[in-house]
């Protein structure tokens, strides 16, 4: 059952440029899977709307397929039964036509037609200016091939470039809006199921009915015609030329070979060569470059990490991919059982840190601490690594953190190292104060949480429902 949540924002977004006087054209694009038609679909469920999903096919079966829509929309016979072999007679009978509300035109998958016609920006561009621009219409131009998508509608060569009222690239559901989709789970088991499907809206509708995160791996991901056996494959065959490449790139990162000299090696190529692939990963929000927060010029410094942002991709690169011939072999139970071993702590405990960062906007708003941090990551040199640093680089303090996805309480000892590794960190250290936050899955030991009472530089947080200790 498809649910809607945690979309307030770009309903709100829609909402504006439907009420605002005069025409409004929105680009509208995301990744596969996010949920892009489903908010159409809820935002024009009460609006007098045409919606036209493109194909792949040609553009003259494209345009005869939204002629016959358009037909429908207005109610014209005429347009109907004519010939018709341009594209803005018939926005013109449209825009021609009087309704009791304000029509909303959308365009799903508008990257298509594109695609078979690099033209047709420039042609709708025509008719926007002459045709839509000037009336009272809403239009939403919608997208799933984000580098298409972009290079059509949102860059500075594109015929469309500043035409738009409005953008929207629609994300993955947050952390917390998880709750809302999955009641009655534990917060451990919600953090299981994000660290698979990464909140993306379709994998998490798959997951649902699931008793558990491994019985939905099993049904979802093992089964070799389970819906996303191959999701990857399938996400960047058609955003890029050279998957194998793109292949070979991440599944180097997900081995563990974060820097850049690192994954060359591993490839055996130039690090040079590297930088149009990892940019485009980036560009798609499959990669990003990490950096120590501290790090003044981010951009320029040479300590740059590049990890795998999405958590499909990277428990797909981490579990699937290097024993997919055990699974076309039938031998899924033996994947099964690497997966029950290494799961939760070669994984979800990574993912766990980008919850506990998510989590930490939502203290810094809340008042935990007498400032507010504008700046949140990690903190790493040769020696040691820190799983959460923010900063306040208005004043001088410093937030330092640790995040355990045991099945254990957090002792007292996570603290000490802590604070032994906050001595590395090079940031202010004649005037600052450090701050220290901890997160953990199974609480703490009554030792921790009793010198926490004790401690105003110490914050403690229970996932097992209770909070803030």
């Amino acid at each position: 059952m498809k649910k809607f949540i945690d979309r307030e924002q770009e309903m709100r977004s829609l909402q504006y440029e439907y009420s605002r006087e005069g025409s409004s054209l929105v680009i509208l694009y995301g990744r596969r899977r996010v949920g892009k038609t489903t908010l159409i679909s809820e935002f024009i469920k009460d609006k007098k709307a045409l919606f036209f999903l493109a194909s792949e096919e040609s553009e003259t079966q494209n345009r005869n397929a939204f002629r016959e829509k358009a037909a429908e929309f207005t109610g014209n016979t005429l347009l109907k039964e004519a010939e018709i072999k341009r594209w803005d007679v018939i926005f013109q009978v449209i825009a021609d036509t009087a309704f009791d509300s304000k029509p909303v035109i959308v365009v799903d998958e508008f990257q298509y037609i594109g695609k078979t016609n690099p033209a047709f920006p420039s042609v709708f561009q025509r008719i926007w200016e002459e045709t839509l621009k000037n009336k009272s219409i809403m239009v939403i131009l919608c997208g799933s091939l984000i580098s298409l998508m972009e290079s059509q509608t949102l860059a500075y060569g594109s015929p469309l470039y500043g035409r738009r009222t409005a953008q929207i690239r629609l994300k993955q559901i947050p952390f917390k809006s998880y709750c809302e989709f999955f009641p009655g789970k534990s917060r451990r088991e919600l953090i299981e199921m994000y660290a698979v499907t990464g909140g993306v809206p379709k994998y998490m509708e798959l997951f649902s009915d699931s008793r558990d995160i491994y019985q939905s791996i099993q049904s979802c991901i093992l089964d070799r015609s389970g819906y996303l056996y191959d999701e990857p494959h399938f996400l960047l065959q058609q955003e890029v030329s050279e998957i194998g490449s793109y292949f070979s790139i991440i599944r180097a990162i997900a081995a563990g070979n974060s820097k850049l000299s690192a994954i060359a090696t591993v490839l055996e190529i130039k690090a040079t060569s590297l930088t149009k692939y990892l940019k485009t990963l980036i560009d798609l929000d499959l990669l990003e470059r990490e950096i120590p927060v501290t790090e003044e010029n981010p951009e320029k410094s040479k300590k740059g990490l590049y990890r795998i942002k999405d958590n499909y991709i990277r428990f797909w690169f981490a579990f699937i991919y290097p024993n997919m011939s055990f699974i076309e072999s039938g031998n899924s139970a033996f994947v099964m059982d690497k997966i029950h071993k290494s799961f939760i702590s070669s994984h979800a405990a990574f993912v766990y840190e980008d919850v506990c960062k998510e989590r930490m906007w939502a203290l810094n708003t809340a008042g935990c601490w007498p400032f507010h941090f504008s700046k949140i990551g990690r903190w790493w040199n040769g020696n040691a690594k820190i799983g959460i640093a923010a900063l306040d680089p208005e004043g001088n303090n410093l937030i330092l953190g640790e995040c355990k996805f045991w099945q254990e309480p957090m002792g007292i000892n996570i603290l000490q190292e802590l604070e032994q590794k906050a001595e590395q960190v090079n940031w202010q250290k004649q005037n600052r104060r450090i701050w220290y936050v901890l997160f953990g899955a199974a609480g703490f030991t009554e030792e921790l949480k009793s010198l926490a009472a004790e401690r105003g530089d110490l914050l403690l947080f229970d996932e097992r429902g209770s909070g803030i200790v």
